[in-house]
């Protein structure tokens, strides 16, 4: 009995409009595709076959006669009107997913769904050494050789792709079988491209990613060792599942557990790892892994930027608060006693996996410090954000998955546009230092109860966006009702929002104190950023320190 023929096999209908099949030549694109199309009863496609129709010519021929830049950009011609037609299942050369536009095109479709045919290299040359006819690029030189090079270039480019799906010497069947049940179960995850000058990167948003995490990652190894660095609240939930799927994909790895919380971002710390990893053995094309929170991506990165003077280094943040903010952007850094990330460096990481499915685990107190940073972007430059969050707050706090993946990619988008303009937080005014919106007072409420647990990072910024807004209204910049109108959503949600909300009371001169040994000093001048309005945020230096006095007064903190 054939697949298609199987009562219990046969959906309602394709749960995308458009299956876009990637790989390898030799993946089984062509085969698997004509299974998937008689399985949902669509028309199957292949580029290859519709180039060669366009140009009555064979794809060697062309290769030939026009040369593969000339094939490739025909290839995206054709794929981009093949996407604007019905449903199908749409098999693509290899090299197709290469070009950018093409990749941007398909990420940019909510009804379209990537499928990355992964087969590992033995079986690819079982398969194709035997028969290399209609193969161009195989056709001169040693065609192992030439499969081992398209493999490392290609790779870190299908790894985007939204599905994964190993294939290895099962049938065609078996592996059709496996991709509609996959199907049937995917929430399509979101691409969120960072793109600087010299060096970009993904943020890959979505639910189960760590499952099949080593597929995605593999390609970015430079010479396939790892090393995971997580603490030891993450390492009993998630670091199983991550190492069962770095065996799966053949990469070699050393975990080291820190302590968690705060603690673990210093001089002693920082010196313990770097010589576990030293005495390991590693090189430059080893690449350190972060698995956890802000704590752990600052401190694993921070040590990716000086090992070596410099080795690569990926994120795999688990809260809210570092998937949204910490782990896009590149900062790193540990803290001293003079106050917090105040040694550091910017290192930009060369894949950031942001598996919502991980937020499962966390205490409503995690999701709500992670939140404030979502709050935060909107009232900086995006009242739609803002509007959003007022609309949708309580169904991320309350952990529901398509909230909790939208906040995140919105967050996210946001994040990686400022990042993109401002890498290294080098503008006059506005660009990067706008996502210090709250921080002044944040790290001051922060230094108080010494980065101990009793107050979270993101607990602070709540407060400190509350402060903030309310500063800019008593300097005359920004209107009371935008005030009222954070401060309800803060209630609303249950987010502290004033001095009251503290575990105890704080001195307003010892927070004056703190904030004028804060990064962002300039000239002996505290920097601030206020609003105009929501979604109007701008730096300012020539706040007097007897308004911040003043409004900490105001606001019930003691003398």
């Amino acid at each position: 009995m054939s697949l298609s023929s199987s009562p219990s096999m046969q959906p309602a209908g394709p749960p995308f409009h458009i299956i876009v099949l990637v790989g390898l030549m030799g993946a089984g694109k062509t085969t698997l595709g004509r299974l998937l199309a008689q399985h949902y009863g669509i028309p199957f496609i292949d580029t290859d076959a519709e180039i060669e129709k366009a140009c009555r010519q064979s794809i060697p021929e062309i290769f030939a006669q026009h040369g593969e830049a000339h094939f490739r950009a025909g290839e995206h011609r054709v794929i981009r009107r093949l996407l604007r037609g019905g449903p199908c299942i749409l098999a693509t050369g290899g090299g197709a997913w290469m070009h950018p536009q093409t990749r941007s095109l398909i990420h940019r479709r909510a009804d379209v769904c990537t499928i990355w045919l992964h087969v590992p290299m033995p079986v690819l040359l079982r398969r194709l050494l035997g028969n290399r006819s209609g193969r161009p690029l195989l056709a001169q030189g040693n065609p192992e050789d030439t499969l081992h090079r398209l493999a490392s270039e290609r790779y870190p480019r299908y790894a985007e792709a939204d599905i994964i799906i190993d294939c290895g010497d099962e049938s065609v069947e078996q592996a059709t079988r496996t991709i509609t049940e996959t199907l049937a179960s995917t929430t399509l995850p979101h691409h969120v491209p960072v793109s600087l000058v010299g060096h970009s990167y993904e943020v890959l948003i979505g639910n189960h990613l760590l499952e099949d995490a080593g597929l995605r990652i593999r390609p970015h190894l430079p010479n396939g060792q790892a090393i995971i660095l997580t603490d030891d609240t993450v390492a009993g939930l998630h670091l199983p599942t991550l190492e069962d799927s770095f065996r799966r994909a053949g990469i070699r790895f050393h975990t080291i557990t820190v302590p968690a919380g705060e603690g673990s971002k210093s001089f002693s710390r920082f010196e313990a790892v770097m010589e576990e990893i030293l005495t390991h053995g590693i090189e430059r094309g080893s690449t350190i892994i972060a698995l956890g929170g802000g704590v752990i991506g600052d401190l694993a990165g921070f040590v990716a930027a000086t090992a070596l003077r410099g080795i690569p280094f990926i994120q795999i943040p688990t809260t809210l608060l570092a998937q949204v903010d910490s782990s896009v952007g590149g900062k790193t850094g540990i803290n001293a006693m003079a106050g917090k990330n105040l040694i550091g460096a910017f290192w930009q990481p060369r894949l950031v996996l942001a598996d919502t499915a991980a937020l499962g685990t966390l205490p409503r107190r995690q999701l709500v410090a992670g939140y404030a940073e979502i709050v935060k972007s909107g009232l900086i430059a995006d009242a739609d954000l803002f509007a959003w969050c007022e609309r949708n707050g309580q169904a991320v706090l309350d952990g529901q998955a398509e909230a909790l993946g939208e906040a995140v990619r919105r967050a996210c988008a946001f994040k990686a546009g400022v990042v993109q303009e401002d890498e290294r937080e080098q503008a006059s005014s506005g660009g990067r230092a706008l996502l210090n919106l709250g921080h002044t007072f944040a790290h001051a409420f922060e230094a108080e109860f010494h980065y101990d647990g009793r107050l979270l990072h993101g607990e602070a910024v709540s407060m400190g966006l509350h402060m903030a807004l309310a500063l800019s209204v008593r300097l005359g910049l920004a209107p009371a009702e935008d005030l009222a109108r954070l401060d309800a959503h803060l209630h609303a949600l249950d987010m502290p929002v004033g001095a009251t909300d503290l575990p105890h009371r704080l001195s307003t001169e010892t927070l004056l104190s703190h904030m004028k040994r804060d990064k962002k000093m300039r000239d002996g001048k505290i920097t601030f950023v206020l609003l105009r309005r929501i979604g109007m945020a701008f730096t300012c230096r020539d706040v007097a320190t007897n308004d911040v006095r003043a409004l900490l007064l105001d606001e019930g903190f003691a003398p």
